[in-house]
């Protein structure tokens, strides 16, 4: 008789074993009900905060709480850059890091020299890594002791807060759990704003209340929001009115998500609004939700604004128990942790996100306003879009729309950083032009600093001379010049500066938060930050390049990466030799 051998005992699963340990601390941790497929990005955040980093072995372990493929919570897992998996036997990081920031603005202000101090008076006790932008360029350089943002970092500063976070470590005992020892290296001051009952008290829910009321119809806000003239100002620049009644016009009830995920150099006009003003930017998500009929409303916050996390959490919660509107038409609203993916910035890739997947901008059509998150009609809407819609309602359209220089219309928010005096967030008309920017908001160039270079839009929207310091910044109006002004965040260069060191910058940039779908992007990325280190550049094979990602990349990451460099070589063509000391280095 023969026998069968099989590779593995009967009724044994297949896969790696799962340690009872980690089933264990997945239990403590997430509970013993069912787990929800979009929530996973949140269990994993859950879990690295408590046991600060994630082992292969908790991985699995929530695979199968939630009776999904290991592999698949893997590849989640790996996808984003906040969660740290580790290896078998791999060694897991320090309980704390300190991130310095290496974007443009930041590395004109001495991040460099940063980081190679507090690696040396650091040590291993303290994980210091060098990270991409994180929301406060007007504040550059800026390091990050565990979610405790330090603006014009020094070392001594950053060390003080390191040696605060360790004495409050050693007041623990051994017998506390682990999740106490990190939250308290980890805490983040919280945006002293008024408070919920305050700001209502105050008259910020009083359009959202008229509205609820019946004193205007939803076509008579699309219309005066068109009339405004309002964008999306988030990057894409689309007419709100006419945005909000296509989503409106769907058959099924849709659903709103909030993009609050500015991971974009140069950009933090954003956590600007919500620390200034969060209720009026809520009252704007509840107009919002109202005038398409909404069901639903996902906010979608970046990783690093924990502080505004905790107030976001709170002030919601408050508005939840005494809404300013029917309760029964109070929609869920649902905030987000992101977890360091500049892709999730783009609008699919974000609901993406949000279902608890890997951020990879998704195939058009169908458009989100069509099938979107979990498959419904959706409307994304930026912060600051949001922002206004109370604001022209309460004042008018004429009130927004008067505004503008060069025959442009309303106000910008433009956030400046770089060689200026006074960096920060500048509401300031349309149509202003940077030299205007900078010396009507901003109290001019820099001590001992002379306008050299700006770019208009942030990392993608391109970089132009001085002699072109004059145009208007606007949606439209930089297009002719192979640059666009997006989200509005102004990066000022001077003499102290080089066009192409910025370029390379923002190149490394996308080549690090490119999310690898597509070949263009994922490769034409690796391939243009090696070029770019070449002493002289290859112009014609660089444009070659850049003309396949522009035109087969998915997403506007990959198609926008190039315009800086494109810039260069059009504005700044002294640059493209390095000089001859740089050549022999």
């Amino acid at each position: 008789m023969q026998v069968i051998h099989f590779r593995r005992p009967i009724g044994h699963p297949k896969g790696r074993p799962i340690e009872a340990a980690a089933r264990e601390c997945v239990r403590a941790l997430l509970g013993a009900g069912p787990l929800r497929r979009d929530l996973l990005i949140e269990y994993l955040h859950r879990l690295q905060d408590a046991q600060g980093s994630l082992p292969v072995s908790l991985l699995t372990a929530l695979a199968e709480a939630m009776r999904l493929a290991p592999a698949e919570v893997y590849e989640v897992a790996s996808f984003y850059h906040h969660f740290d998996v580790l290896a078998d036997g791999e060694t897991p990081p320090p309980s704390l890091t300190v991130r310095v920031c290496e974007s443009l603005s930041c590395t004109m202000n001495g991040a460099g020299p940063l980081l190679a101090s507090l690696r040396e008076q650091l040590g291993d006790a303290v994980r210091v890594q060098p990270v991409p932008c994180v929301g406060h360029c007007d504040g550059a350089p800026v390091a990050v002791v565990g979610q405790r943002p330090v603006r014009g970092a020094s070392p001594e500063a950053v060390a003080a807060l390191v040696a605060q976070a360790s004495s409050s470590d050693a007041a623990l005992t051994p017998s506390d759990d682990n999740a106490l020892r990190r939250m308290a290296a980890r805490q983040c001051p919280v945006p002293a704003v008024p408070g919920y009952v305050q700001a209502r008290a105050a008259g910020a829910y009083e359009v959202l209340a008229a509205l609820h009321a019946g004193t205007r119809s939803r076509e008579s806000v699309f219309d005066e929001l068109e009339r405004a003239g309002l964008r999306g100002l988030g990057g894409a620049g689309f007419l709100t009115g006419r945005k909000w009644r296509i989503v409106a016009g769907q058959t099924e009830a849709p659903l709103l998500v909030v993009n609050a995920d500015e991971g974009e150099p140069g950009t933090f006009k954003d956590r600007h609004y919500l620390e200034q003003d969060p209720h009026g930017f809520l009252c704007g998500v509840l107009i919002a939700v109202w005038a398409v009929k909404a069901q639903d409303c996902y906010l979608y916050l970046r990783d690093e604004y924990a502080g505004l996390r905790t107030m976001l959490e709170r002030e919601i919660a408050a508005l939840r128990a005494d809404p300013p509107m029917p309760a029964e038409s109070m929609p869920g609203l649902h905030l987000r942790r992101g977890a360091g993916a500049y892709i999730c910035g783009e609008e699919s890739a974000l609901i993406e996100s949000l279902e608890g997947k890997r951020g990879t901008p998704r195939l058009r059509p169908p458009y989100v306003a069509e099938a979107g998150l979990f498959g419904r009609p959706t409307l994304v809407n930026n912060v600051e879009t949001l922002f206004w819609v109370p604001q022209i309602l309460a004042r008018g359209a004429d009130w927004f729309a008067g505004h503008g220089r060069r025959s442009r219309v309303g106000l910008r928010s433009f956030s400046v950083s770089g060689r200026v005096r006074d960096p920060g967030v500048k509401l300031a008309p349309a149509g202003i032009s940077v030299r205007e920017l900078i010396d009507e908001h901003c109290g001019g160039m820099a001590e001992g600093h002379q306008l050299y270079a700006y770019l208009p839009g942030g990392a993608s929207g391109g970089i132009l001379p001085a002699a072109l310091a004059d145009l208007p910044l606007d949606f439209d109006t930089l297009q002719p010049y192979d640059c666009f002004i997006g989200s509005a965040a102004v990066i000022v260069l001077s003499q102290a500066d080089r066009a192409r060191d910025a370029a390379a910058s923002m190149m490394r940039f996308f080549r690090h938060e490119s999310c690898g779908q597509c070949t263009p992007c994922r490769v034409g990325t690796a391939k243009a930050e090696a070029l770019l280190e070449a002493p002289e550049w290859d112009g014609p094979l660089i444009e070659a390049l850049s003309r396949t990602m522009i035109d087969a990349s998915i997403c506007g990451l990959g198609q926008a990466a190039p315009n800086p460099v494109r810039c260069v070589i059009k504005y700044f063509p002294h640059e493209i030799r390095a000089s001859s000391a740089e050549a022999s280095r």
